[in-house]
């Protein structure tokens, strides 16, 4: 039997499989979308792009759906308390969503250029504004986010929307930004030939290379400039869930103490930095594949990095910091995380397996001249 302490472990590794796997899965296809204005520039080659990733982006959100739905049941008060905090960030996540769809399925029904000219941008649009809003999340979660609950555990949300915009948060912003965007780019370059697949390609060494400089001066403001969070009492781990039963203090430097007690998790910032600077020389010397498999382990390394950071907090509060949530804390009872980690154990394999199956039937180039062949099938 798995104790609960374990337990709490596995379904906070779990949920960071899932967001790596989101990143993986639905980022490049929300990166090829942030590119599609600048990369196309023309109907056919915009068309051309569109169906890279047109036929799975759709299943691509699986991976979104799961882990918003592994987090509502694994950690109930993250869930509310982030998403009553986060309310405007997320309607304005989902409302760039809303273009995807319909953007996809509508933008080539109607041959007016006006008409897909403004598909494009609302692919853009969909494209781009969920990574930013995830990074800028990010940001504030280091920052420590502005809640408290009172006795009966009800949190209450004292920030505002325009609060979580602070200059760490933007920053953090644009390094999810860049991440996505070298992310898409790669991958088009690995679908696409000729004249897109140039711009791809160079796309994904300027965003590479501001990937990197963002990670790095994300990294040094958050050593020198925030005060992370400690917890200073002592802890039952495998009690069951109370967010006010600790004391939490904030320390200069707290942020980095993770990989002074684990010494192994500075290879998460490493493989951050070493799988952008690999996805940018392996696409400029047209070895793509390798290039998608290196930007992916940059996903994992700069995720990676902001969960190892941030462990065992998952939310901070800024308001009252005892009330920040934490792996122990913030967790469903021990019979909840057991019977979802035995669903996962047989679902999981099984979308993997979907996946690997639905993309290796529609690998390949995607030409001018398929797009001209099937100008009623293609996207």
């Amino acid at each position: 039997m798995i104790d609960y302490e374990t337990l709490k472990i596995i379904w906070w590794l779990l949920v960071g499989v899932l967001l790596v796997g989101f990143a993986i899965m639905d980022g490049h296809d929300m990166g090829v979308g942030t590119l599609l204005p600048f990369v196309g520039k023309s109907d056919v080659e915009r068309r051309v792009i569109i169906n890279t990733v047109g036929p799975h982006w759709d299943g691509n959100q699986v991976w979104f759906i799961t882990g918003g739905g592994a987090i509502f049941a694994a950690w109930p008060l993250v869930y509310a308390t982030a998403f009553s905090g986060f309310y405007w960030a997320m309607l304005a996540v989902l409302w760039a969503l809303f273009f995807r769809p319909v953007g996809f399925d509508y933008r080539s029904k109607i041959s007016d250029p006006r008409w897909r000219s403004t598909w494009d941008w609302g692919l853009f649009v969909g494209g781009s504004v969920p990574p930013l809003i995830f990074g800028v999340a990010f940001g504030n979660l280091f920052q420590g986010v502005p809640f408290h609950f009172d006795d009966n555990l009800v949190s209450y949300y004292t920030g505002s929307f325009w609060g979580l915009l602070n200059p760490f948060a933007l920053l953090c912003g644009l390094v999810s930004t860049t991440m996505i965007t070298l992310h898409g780019a790669v991958y088009l370059a690995h679908r696409t030939e000729g004249v897109i697949q140039q711009r791809a390609i160079r796309a994904a060494t300027i965003f590479g290379l501001l990937l990197i400089a963002c990670f790095a001066a994300a990294g040094v403001w958050l050593a020198y400039g925030i005060e992370g969070y400690v917890i200073s009492s002592a802890v039952d781990a495998g009690g069951q869930a109370d967010p006010l039963a600790k004391t939490v203090v904030r320390e200069a430097g707290a942020w980095l103490a993770n990989y002074k007690l684990a010494p192994l998790t500075i290879l998460l910032p490493v493989l951050g930095f070493a799988g952008a600077l690999g996805a940018i020389l392996l696409a400029r010397a047209n070895r793509t594949l390798l290039a998608f498999v290196s930007s992916a382990l940059m996903l994992v390394g700069v995720i990676g990095t902001a969960g190892a950071s941030l462990f065992p907090f998952i939310m901070p509060s800024s308001s009252d910091p005892r009330a920040s949530l934490t792996v122990w804390d913030s967790v469903s009872s021990y019979t909840t995380l057991g019977i979802m980690l035995a669903a996962t154990l047989i679902f999981m394999p099984l979308i993997i397996f979907y996946t690997s199956w639905a993309y290796k039937v529609m690998a390949g180039k995607i030409t001018e001249a398929y797009i001209r062949e099937n100008d009623r099938g293609a996207y």
